[in-house]
């Protein structure tokens, strides 16, 4: 089972961090994949939750394509993804309860239900106990999750292993 830091976040939130690439680093340094936010603005890629905030290097992304979940922000992003050669692994909604990506994994919104090849986002957002017997059980039974707490879920899902 896959644990994707979201936006780089390791160990709870951090928004004045979130999205910049040295944090992505430092996840990714922790053997974390991690799901960032990809913008569009003025023809040139950023990265960034709710606004374009940190200028992306087309290298640093080549370098690091194989560890990354691109959640594209905008059509632009996604005509960007979708196009280029680097076999980017991406995916794009914005109300949706249900995405897939283009790698054919089910990215699955906090609160609903997930299935077996999918990513649960954010499960400390909701509570999957009250629907299921055991506390992990849904968890063991997808290909991830995508968290905020990935050292937090690493040591829980070692015990129960």
């Amino acid at each position: 089972m896959i644990i994707i830091a979201h936006r780089g976040n390791v160990d709870g939130t951090n928004p004045e961090r979130e999205n910049s690439p040295d944090y992505i680093d430092e996840a990714l340094e922790l053997g974390y994949d991690v799901e960032i936010d990809l913008r569009t603005k003025d023809k040139r890629l950023y990265l960034g939750h709710d606004k374009a905030q940190y200028p992306l290097k087309l290298g640093w992304l080549y370098k690091n394509r194989e560890r990354l979940w691109i959640h594209c922000k905008d059509r632009e992003s996604l005509e960007f993804c979708s196009s280029t050669v680097m076999n980017l692994h991406y995916f794009y909604h914005e109300n949706d309860r249900y995405a897939l990506t283009s790698k054919g994994i089910g990215w699955v919104l906090v609160g609903q239900i997930p299935y077996n090849n999918s990513i649960i986002v954010l499960p400390e957002s909701i509570s999957y106990y009250d629907k299921y017997e055991g506390k992990y059980d849904r968890i063991f039974g997808t290909h991830g999750i995508c968290t905020d707490k990935c050292n937090y879920y690493r040591r829980e899902l070692n015990e129960v292993v």
